[in-house]
């Protein structure tokens, strides 16, 4: 094909196809380099929408210069279709890569979803909601580098568009509860749909099947406790902190990353986050073979099996207009569901190590130096028994360490629910080389995991606490 757009990218092959459009090899002549160009504007039932869709991808995209996020370069018309010309991704999507392979251990879906989940902290770092997290936006080269792909349907924060209230949009088997049931999509949406990745990733197939009863697995999705996978190993604490009903005990995107990339069973120090946090270093990529007949996946591809991007009413709206002889049925079985929701209330929703509600009659006498009594200053040795004392006890009874976080770093922690979550995933955590400046009351420290159920770990630890009345406390993680 000698077609040339807009007097620069001459049209080579078909090397993808998705509900957007075509996406072709082409050759930028003036460059002279490889490019990829997505088509939009010539497919039958294309409108505005889809038009918006693919400005929004350009404008988005462009924000976003990363090693991890597939670049765009160009956005032009040529008679009534509209190209968007990106960076060429000779590639397979994680989709194709595990239904090829299989499901993945731990360690190699850490390595992939991790180069991920800095694309995504990255975005939201800049404002950015994804939206459509998913293995088949995840592009795998041959030497196991991944870019995120995309951003169709992304949201910024001063975009009102695609934002409608009882909207559904993304992939229906990677929705967070929130979004299924027609909420607009956040930072914490992006990051329950990393979880499902991760989930997809290690077991083969989505968390949820939606390909033959979408509103069933919607409701699902909204009201049930997620489903939870042995073959998690070492990131079963992630994906109980990503996969989280509330939003607000979600990790954040950084603390995923984080995570992922810190290696088998390298955890955060504390409990993760929800805020925004500095881009870590790119992720080292361990050498391994390519993929067999590797295959060539742009950001318009096919969806995964069990994968449809949409944008569709919330379930009310669709029972009520496309299934109005069932809805008598649903409404049944909503209010059975509800009320046996209501009448569990009283208990933990997290599967660590619940507390229930007695983190409110818990003593707080650990939170004390366990060296000597009271003291009218804080000293060196006090702090080194503090974090001594604490990491002693987090592992064993993380309901009455919760007591030694500060209030305001137990609401920056996403709640106790997150907290005992994840250190219930610990068996062990032995604290050495610790460093205490009592001037600025910061102390730094090596601590190494012992993980249930994966491998061991290590990290470096630096923390800042309060002192008050002869205690000790922990007010942030520098």
């Amino acid at each position: 094909m000698d077609t040339l757009i807009a007097g620069r990218y001459e049209l080579g092959r078909e090397i993808g196809r998705g509900g957007m459009g075509a996406v072709w090899l082409a050759r930028d002549v003036v460059l002279d380099r490889e490019v990829a160009v997505k088509r939009v504007g010539l497919t039958p039932g294309t409108n505005s929408t889809d038009l918006e869709r693919v400005r929004r991808e350009a404008r988005v995209s462009a924000m976003l210069n990363h090693e991890h996020v597939v670049a765009v370069y160009d956005l032009v018309t040529e008679g009534h279709a509209h190209w968007l010309v990106m960076e060429h991704v000779p590639s397979v999507n994680l989709g194709e890569l595990i239904q090829r392979e299989g499901p993945l251990t731990p360690d190699e879906a850490a390595r992939l979803v991790g180069q991920a989940a800095i694309a995504v902290a990255a975005a939201h770092e800049a404002g950015i909601v994804h939206r459509d997290i998913k293995p088949s936006n995840m592009l795998v080269t041959s030497d196991r580098t991944v870019k995120l792909s995309d951003f169709g349907i992304a949201r910024t924060g001063d975009d009102p568009t695609l934002t409608q209230t009882g909207m559904v949009t993304g992939s229906p088997g990677y929705l967070s509860p929130e979004v299924a049931s027609g909420q607009l999509a956040t930072p914490a949406s992006d990051v329950w749909s990393l979880g499902a990745t991760v989930f997809h990733a290690v077991t083969g197939a989505p968390p949820y099947d939606t390909t033959e009863n979408l509103i069933g697995a919607l409701y699902r999705i909204v009201h049930e406790e997620p489903p939870r996978t042995e073959l998690a190993g070492w990131l079963d604490p992630l994906l109980r902190a990503t996969m989280h009903r509330d939003p607000s005990q979600r990790w954040s995107a950084r603390q995923v990353a984080r995570f992922l990339n810190g290696g088998s069973g390298q955890a955060p120090a504390l409990v993760p986050t929800y805020a925004a946090q500095p881009v870590p270093a790119p992720t080292r990529h361990l050498a391994s073979a390519p993929p067999d007949h590797l295959g060539e996946a742009q950001s318009a591809q096919s969806a995964g099996p069990g994968e449809t991007t949409a944008v569709f009413a919330s379930t009310g709206e669709r029972k009520r207009s496309a299934w109005p002889a069932v809805l008598g049925v649903l409404t049944l079985v909503a209010v059975v569901a509800l009320g046996v929701w209501f009448l569990n209330l009283g208990g933990n929703d997290d599967r660590g190590n619940g507390a229930g509600d007695s983190t409110d009659e818990t003593s707080q006498s650990t939170s004390q130096s366990s060296s000597s009594a009271p003291s009218d200053a804080p000293t060196e040795q006090g702090m080194r028994d503090f974090v001594t004392n604490y990491l002693g006890t987090v592992t064993q009874d993380p309901a009455t360490t919760w007591q030694m976080l500060t209030p305001a770093f137990q609401e920056a922690s996403g709640g106790y629910g997150s907290y005992s979550g994840f250190w219930g995933g610990m068996a062990n955590a032995k604290v050495s080389d610790i460093v205490a400046d009592p001037a600025t009351l910061e102390v730094s420290y090596h601590v190494d995991y012992t993980v249930k159920g994966g491998k061991n770990s290590s990290d470096d630890v630096r923390l800042r606490l309060t002192y008050e009345d002869g205690s000790y406390k922990i007010d942030d993680e520098l």
